[in-house]
């Protein structure tokens, strides 16, 4: 309990002198009042500081306490009045200029309120109470980075508070250094081994880091320690989601709701795994629900307008009423974050994003511009409020030019393997520097190339605050970002303005409707005629493919599936998209397929979550069936193949169905390597006309259909004639070189890498 029961000097000595009837004074009716006060009676010690003050109005102990108990009761005002009286008497009272400070943190002056827990340790350095109430307000001022002073100060005067360093690591963890919030966990653990709290903090800080299975250890000791500990049950909730085991996660979270249901975050957690497995209307009620317990729950309020656009659609799904829903809610979430809320939405910006909005066939431009400069908007009150440093403004004349890449996924990864290896690779480091900012936890062999050709490797935890100021440091003439779409930092620094000149390009095949983002860049065989339409950016198309891809040389092995007889005739078609990349309008071609041949073998591959790969063999299996066709018959889902089993099936395969709307590109360029016939639709988009790109650059047009009745024709003949098939593997052969190691695109990014800093 805060201490607020110090005393300030006494009152003047005439005060001390005056008389009740009944023989008491002032101050001895003031003292009557602390004793109560301390004992929890607060009608009786607010009668004897009300005595005090008839008797001396101007008695400092009975001034200040009365505000105290103003205070306690919720009387802010009041307070506010007596405790500054008891300092107009004496200004040097440090247990008054503490619960002044109180007053004000209630009343939400927080700026107010810092100065006075600040006076009270000018006067008083070893005031204990003053450093936690010091390091409180300067959190709720999102400023954790002051706070932590104030802690390790408290912890000088407490050096065996377990409770103290449990704070610390918080603090720490908030400002994005989760490897000393660890430590100062364990610190807490070495006090108190046998409190689930220090366990259950130290899970979640370790899930913080990517150690999800030491997270989750942690997790169940503090489980093991107090079974119904509701924070662990999230926490270790919070470790199942990350490993995909959204079943087991969700029953934690209600576990922990039917013990604590008032707790709001435990219902948004909910509500983000239910919108994971792909269950909106679930999810929806769930952040409903939290933003009742808690109103200015910004993650909440953001993932509603979110949860309106599902991962994969319904059979006789609406696409346009997903959009106008999520349009109504993104124009909600405009309005409740006006005014001082805007300051709220840091939190949420990136956590939840329009990542299925690509997976539909239109153009979301206008969708999107409004989205992102909702981000900027709220990213841009944060610099603000955090003081971070603006981008140099002063140019380089001549020298390197300085490239920042950030990205999480500099390691074994499609944006990495399609698009930016290439760049460290061949990026001519005589005119460029190349410095690689690391979000992301994961290493291996790629990871230590990305290192060795960059001139600059940053990487490790960190928050936002750091990697915007380290990003800032380095001064970049071009910060480009792979993709902006499927992780929360990217988004995040992307709505930043970090550098002077700001791209981004097709990891992400959408446009990133960002104001900070100044170009975009894809390729020419990939683009429509009509592509600047669809981009807030300025649409740069550098040659071919865009890329400069390297064939990955992968010896197959044996996929082990059972469900494909290596002996049988039966042709058999890989289907390699995730399952939000299946339309529902599109389901039909396959039972058409499937009809025109009369026996075939569709292999679809099972997600990670389960629950999507249901929804879609649900979706197909009712697509069959109104052809008159069992499902069972022709198509499979297998579990997700390694690279070499995946490439082995490949060679199994006689086609690949390339995905309708949202084409693949590194599945497209695998078969490729395989020799493996594909079948596509060049689509509207970008996103539609990846693996049409790819055969058209080949020369192989006949293989890019122009509609669903010329994808059936397309896909049906390669699997009857065999002759065709077989010259057409030997032309893919004869031609594939073409696609690979090639210097076009890397040239052309060179020149518009030069001008850009120049025009910056």
């Amino acid at each position: 309990m805060p201490n607020w029961f110090r005393r300030g000097t006494k009152s003047a000595p005439q005060a001390n002198a005056a008389a009740r009837a009944d023989g008491g004074s002032a101050d001895e009716r003031a003292r009557d009042g602390l004793q109560h006060h301390q004992a929890g009676r607060l009608r009786e010690a607010e009668a004897a500081y009300a005595d005090a003050l008839r008797l001396d109005p101007q008695n400092i102990d009975a001034l200040h306490f009365s505000g105290v108990i103003a205070y306690q009761e919720g009387r802010q005002e009041e307070a506010h009045r007596f405790i500054s009286q008891a300092l107009s008497r004496n200004p040097a009272n440090p247990p008054a200029h503490n619960n002044l400070g109180n007053v004000w943190m209630k009343q939400g002056r927080l700026a107010d309120a810092t100065a006075s827990f600040e006076r009270a340790i000018a006067l008083q350095p070893d005031y204990l109470d003053a450093y936690l109430n010091l390091a409180s307000a300067w959190i709720a001022q999102d400023r954790p980075e002051q706070a932590i002073p104030c802690y390790r100060s408290a912890l000088r005067l407490l050096p065996g508070s377990y409770r103290l360093r449990l704070d610390l690591a918080q603090a720490l963890a908030t400002l994005g250094r989760p490897e000393e919030a660890i430590e100062s966990c364990l610190e807490a653990i070495r006090i108190d081994p046998e409190s689930p709290e220090g366990h259950s903090n130290l899970g979640h800080f370790l899930r913080e880091v990517g150690r999800i299975d030491e997270a989750a250890a942690s997790c169940q000791r503090a489980l093991a320690l107090s079974p119904d500990f509701g924070p662990a049950l999230s926490n270790l909730g919070d470790v199942l989601k990350d490993k995909g085991q959204l079943e087991e996660a969700a029953a934690c979270y209600r576990k922990a709701i039917a013990m604590h249901p008032k707790v709001a975050g435990v219902r948004y957690n909910l509500g983000v795994v239910l919108s994971d497995a792909d269950r909106p209307e679930e999810a929806a009620a769930c952040f409903r629900e939290a933003l009742e317990i808690e109103p200015e729950l910004a993650e909440a309020r953001w993932a509603l307008a979110m949860t309106q656009l599902p991962a994969v659609c319904e059979s006789d799904a609406d696409p346009e009423r997903h959009r106008q829903a999520f349009a109504r809610e993104l124009e909600g979430l405009e309005r409740w974050l006006a005014g001082a809320r805007l300051a709220l939405g840091a939190k949420a910006v990136g956590v939840h994003q329009p990542f299925y909005l690509a997976y539909q066939e239109y153009s979301n431009r206008s969708l999107l511009q409004r989205y992102g400069s909702l981000c900027v908007r709220i990213m841009a009150e944060w610099s603000r409020r955090q003081g971070l440093a603006a981008p140099s403004s002063e140019r380089r004349k001549g020298g390197l030019v300085r490239v920042g890449v950030v990205s999480p996924h500099f390691r074994n990864h499609s944006v990495w393997n399609a698009i930016v290896k290439g760049w460290f690779e061949k990026l001519d480091p005589s005119r460029f520097a190349l410095e690689a900012f690391h979000l992301g936890f994961d290493h291996d062999g790629e990871t230590a190339f990305a290192r060795a050709h960059a001139v600059h490797f940053e990487e490790g935890a960190r928050g936002l605050h750091q990697w915007a100021q380290a990003i800032v440091g380095r001064r970049p003439d071009v910060l480009v970002y792979p993709e902006i779409g499927m992780f929360p930092m990217t988004v995040r620094l992307a709505s930043l303005r970090l550098a002077p000149i700001q791209v981004t390009t097709w990891g992400h095949p959408e446009t990133s409707g960002l104001p900070t983002i100044d170009y975009y860049l894809s390729a020419q065989d990939m683009e429509p005629a009509d592509g600047q339409a669809h981009y807030t950016e300025r649409l740069v198309t550098l040659p071919h493919l865009g890329c400069s891809y390297r064939p990955t040389q992968i010896a197959p092995s044996d996929p082990g599936l059972a469900e494909l007889d290596s002996g049988s005739d039966v042709p058999v078609f890989v289907c390699p998209g995730v399952p939000f990349k299946y339309a529902p309008q599109h389901d039909k071609v396959l039972p058409r397929i499937a009809r025109a041949l009369g026996r075939c073998r569709f292999v679809f591959f099972r997600h990670g979550s389960g629950e999507l790969s249901n929804k879609l063999q649900r979706r197909l299996e009712l697509a069959f069936a109104q052809d008159g066709l069992d499902f069972d018959d022709f198509g499979v889902f297998v579990p997700w193949l390694d690279r070499p089993s995946f490439y082995g099936l490949l060679q199994r395969a006689d086609v690949m169905l390339d995905t309708i709307g949202f084409s693949g590109f590194n599945t497209a360029m695998q078969a490729v390597e395989s020799a493996l016939p594909i079948v596509t639709v060049e689509g509207r988009f970008l996103r539609g006309r990846l693996a049409s790109g790819i055969l058209k650059r080949m020369g192989l047009q006949e293989l890019v259909a122009s509609s669903a009745d010329e994808y059936v024709a397309v896909a049906t003949r390669l699997a009857r004639d065999s002759e065709y098939r077989k010259s057409t593997r030997q032309r893919i052969e004869a031609v594939r070189q073409i696609l690979f190691d090639d210097d076009a695109p890397i040239r052309a990014l060179e020149t518009f890498l030069a001008q850009a800093r120049l025009a910056a």
